[in-house]
């Protein structure tokens, strides 16, 4: 009897334990150690600072930013993300005009050369315009040539020719700095009070502004058309000025993280400038027919005017005290 007794309380001790074991296993299971579970990428630990620093003993202390990881996506878009940018915009730009040019071609004088001229730019705005428009054609050339130089040019020319042309690039790029902006701000002040968006640009941007057919509607000194490059010249070299001397000058307002989105800000309202102002060239050249006398000798045909701009020839005859239609032979005086 008493092994009896003694062969249940082993079976019930037994039984215990199991169930004890069974109750324990998940718990064991949960705290077992998986030595990669833990262990923190550098990417992730990159992603949880502003910036890695020490200590230095001088008095520069941005000398201490041993990484600054925001400067990644700098680069990223620096070297990825800013060529399609600007290769989307520039070479989309050049094949829309080809393709329009090849379709409508240039715009046509449809009642002919009258022989009588009115003037329509005096000197002094050409001179503003063709300084203007002379430093920023070496701004552009020499500010694309950061971006797309490297991958472009240097295996068509080789390093040391590569490099020397880089090196007078930016020189020019930084002194013409200063001559176009003093013809952004000239601009500005010159033609604002031509350029106030009114009820008569609606009316030219609906009709096309007569690029396509023999619609011609009517438009003051300035078009809708001229009026948006106005504003894109005043706006974006405003943003490009102001970008471009912080970057000139580092530092002095912003730290390294104020840097870097500056110069985004500048080579995109760059990229897309360059863009916009081929389509003013083009329609200012072989575009429009009888559109470059304006700025190239200051005086546009008679018929010209009548066709592009009717309303300002009206005032113009007006001052002038015109009443057959037409003005004196370059003798009206422009705004």
């Amino acid at each position: 009897m008493a092994s009896l007794a003694r062969i249940l309380r082993l079976a019930v001790c037994a039984w215990a334990f199991l169930i004890i074991l069974a109750a324990a296993a998940p718990a064991s299971a949960q705290n077992s150690v998986n030595p990669t579970a833990s262990s923190v990428k550098e990417q992730q630990l990159l992603q949880q600072l502003d910036r890695i620093q020490g200590r230095v003993s001088i008095p520069d202390q941005r000398s201490s930013v041993l990484e600054q990881p925001a400067g990644r996506d700098w680069r990223e878009f620096r070297n990825v993300t800013l060529h399609w940018i600007g290769g989307i915009a520039i070479l989309g730009m050049l094949v829309l005009l080809v393709a329009f040019y090849l379709i409508f071609g240039s715009v046509k004088l449809e009642s002919g050369r009258s022989g009588r001229t009115i003037v329509r730019f005096n000197a002094f705005e050409r001179f503003v315009h063709w300084m203007t428009a002379t430093c920023f054609i070496i701004l552009a050339i020499s500010g694309l040539n950061i971006t797309f130089g490297r991958p472009l040019l240097l295996p068509l020319i080789g390093l040391e020719t590569f490099s020397e042309w880089s090196q007078w690039a930016k020189y020019a790029h930084n002194y013409l700095s200063f001559p176009f902006t003093i013809g952004v701000v000239l601009i500005f002040l010159m033609w604002i009070a031509g350029n106030i968006p009114n009820k008569v640009d609606i009316d030219w941007m609906r009709r096309g502004g007569g690029l396509v057919g023999h619609d011609h509607p009517p438009a003051y000194r300035f078009n809708a058309g001229q009026k948006t490059i106005y504003w894109i010249v005043v706006i974006g070299g405003g943003l490009v000025a102001a970008t471009g001397y912080q970057l000139m000058f580092p530092f002095y307002l912003s730290g390294v993280e104020g840097m870097q989105l500056t110069q985004m800000v500048h080579s995109v309202v760059a990229v897309l400038f360059v863009a916009a102002m081929l389509a003013h060239i083009y329609i200012g050249t072989i575009g429009m027919e009888g559109a470059f006398e304006a700025m190239g000798t200051g005086t546009v045909d008679v018929n010209w005017a009548e066709e592009h701009h009717s309303l300002w020839l009206k005032e113009q005859n007006a001052r002038a005290g015109v009443n057959d239609g037409r003005p004196q032979p370059a003798t009206t005086a422009a705004e």
